[in-house]
């Protein structure tokens, strides 16, 4: 495995265990938890967080508010796919070569489960995990906002 591969699972492993540590929280055991941690740990490299991490560290931004970081664009990413599988979209059974989250808990509840994980994304970055001045922590906001939005990832599904 090349130096640059082992970075990347390196990344992905600290964002499933972030995400995992911040869903521990929760109490809920019911069907649309679970699609939610179904669709949010299908697999995956989470190249995305890597390029966030390595972009970070080049301005010797904070690792573990850079892997919080990456933990809610991997949220962000997973609800594009979970939406993405659907039937009124791609109508894709599967997706990473497991079952699509529509498929084993219904049209609805992967609906709901995209929506819960694009409101987690949100929920991530302002949170106290990440402890920057409200000014880049709004810029942080407003930049997820607008790469999920009309012009964003919803274009790019039309």
């Amino acid at each position: 495995m090349l130096d640059t591969e082992k970075k990347i699972v390196k990344v992905a492993s600290h964002v499933d265990i972030f995400l995992k540590n911040y869903l521990k929280k929760r109490t809920e055991n019911t069907q649309l938890f679970n699609a939610l941690k179904y669709g949010l740990f299908s697999g995956g490299k989470k190249f995305r967080s890597y390029l966030i991490v390595t972009s970070g560290k080049l301005f010797n931004l904070n690792y573990k508010q850079l892997i919080a970081i990456g933990a809610a664009v991997e949220c962000m990413h997973s609800y594009s796919l979970i939406h993405d599988d659907l039937p009124s979209m791609d109508d894709d059974d599967f997706r990473r070569g497991k079952k699509s989250t529509h498929k084993v808990f219904g049209e609805a509840t992967a609906i709901l489960a995209g929506n819960s994980l694009l409101t987690l994304a949100f929920e991530i970055l302002s949170s106290n995990n990440i402890n920057i001045n409200a000014k880049s922590k709004i810029n942080l906001l407003n930049a997820l906002a607008s790469s999920a939005g009309h012009s964003g990832l919803q274009a790019v599904n039309t």
